[in-house]
């Protein structure tokens, strides 16, 4: 009878290709000759459901996680996270500034990290769009700020163009301050500002090798890097602005490029603002059109100040399918409120139009900013 240590390379690297994360570090634990095979990683972990980046843990600094699949939170002690504010999540990656108003790039399974130089200087009070193109200034010099205030306010979003483990020419692209573009590439001592003449940059993506941004009235802004960056208007196709917005994202959804746009309405019972719909916009570049999509399909998007994830159920391990709501969006991110901080999380089902929960109620929030989405890159 042949021992499970013994068996073939190909045979043991074949199951692992259909292990989620948590299965395939218990499959390194079991034998010298299965942590060799794991540790070659010819096979990453079977596609699985994002987990949320949550708070620290009282008491002793370690990093709460929540597994959506398991339906459980791990405690991961990571002393580069310690009192960081999570401003972004993209590829595995989180982007983190501390109270001294510093960044770091980290993979908070490998550990590994980038130190990010200071952030560029931001108008925490600006208010006049008259000015726009000369609204940055040194923020650490603004007296009367809470440290925690700024340190949340710093960048509004940060995504990655590539894995930095796949792509080491890969570009780190921030909204700081009221929105405004900055990006950052290995080697670089400072940021690169992009001047743009519109405020309200709500969201940006890397889609089809290019950056994409959104303003708050829905006009679609692209990043033309040559001569030297800059950002032009697509005046096609022009998206119209049915309501206002409480956010909007962009969403590569296999290959098609979609906004949604989530609306919400005013609880007068609990004195703060609720998510109350999502509208599902495809935007056709050849055709010049936009299109308005009543539902998903059977994928599963999850938006909030992460880089918007879409997930195929039919990818996932089925203990993973199971637990993905399909045609659904899954969203988290703060809503507005009466003089305090609201976070807005729920499942919106794009066919039936109605809203679930995800999370239970002693579900760990983050000491400034709301839960975001992260994908686990063990690599």
């Amino acid at each position: 009878m042949t021992c499970w240590s013994d068996m073939a390379y190909d045979a043991l690297e074949r199951i692992t290709s259909f292990l989620p994360l948590k299965d395939y570090h218990r499959f390194s634990a079991v034998c010298k000759n299965w942590r060799l095979v794991a540790k070659q990683k010819r096979h990453s972990p079977a596609p699985q459901l994002p987990w949320l980046v949550l708070g620290d843990e009282p008491g002793t600094g370690k990093r709460m996680f929540y597994n959506l699949s398991e339906d459980k939170h791990y405690a991961m002690d990571i002393p580069e996270l310690y009192g960081r504010y999570i401003c972004g999540s993209s590829h595995g990656w989180l982007v983190a500034i501390d109270i001294k108003l510093t960044g770091i790039l980290i993979n908070p399974f490998t550990r590994e990290f980038y130190e990010l130089p200071l952030f560029p200087h931001y108008n925490i009070g600006l208010s006049s769009t008259s000015i726009f193109e000369n609204a940055l200034m040194d923020y650490r010099d603004v007296a009367g700020q809470c440290i925690e205030d700024i340190q949340v306010s710093i960048v509004q979003k940060a995504i990655l163009s590539h894995d930095p483990k796949e792509r080491p020419d890969f570009m780190l692209m921030i909204l700081v301050g009221i929105s405004v573009p900055a990006f950052w590439k290995p080697g670089d001592s400072s940021w690169t500002v992009i001047r743009v003449t519109v405020p309200g940059i709500k969201d940006v993506i890397y889609f089809d090798g290019h950056f994409y941004f959104l303003t708050n009235k829905n006009a679609l802004l692209f990043l033309d890097f040559q001569p030297d960056p800059k950002v032009h208007d697509i005046r096609s196709p022009r998206i119209r602005l049915r309501r206002r917005t409480a956010q909007s994202y962009l969403v590569n959804y296999f290959g098609n490029l979609l906004l949604v746009e989530r609306w919400d309405q005013f609880c007068v019972k609990k004195r703060h603002y609720k998510t109350c719909y999502f509208n599902i916009l495809r935007l056709d570049f050849e055709k010049e059109k936009v299109y308005r999509s009543k539902t998903i399909g059977e994928a599963a998007i999850f938006l909030g100040t992460n880089d918007s994830i879409v997930i195929n159920p039919n990818e996932l391990v089925p203990g993973c399918k199971y637990k993905c709501k399909t045609k659904s969006i899954y969203f988290t991110d703060v809503t507005r409120a009466l003089c305090i901080q609201k976070f807005d999380m729920g499942i919106f089902n794009t066919s039936e139009k109605t809203f679930s929960t995800f999370y239970p109620p002693e579900i760990h929030h983050t000491r400034v900013g709301a839960p975001i989405w992260f994908t686990p890159n063990p690599w």
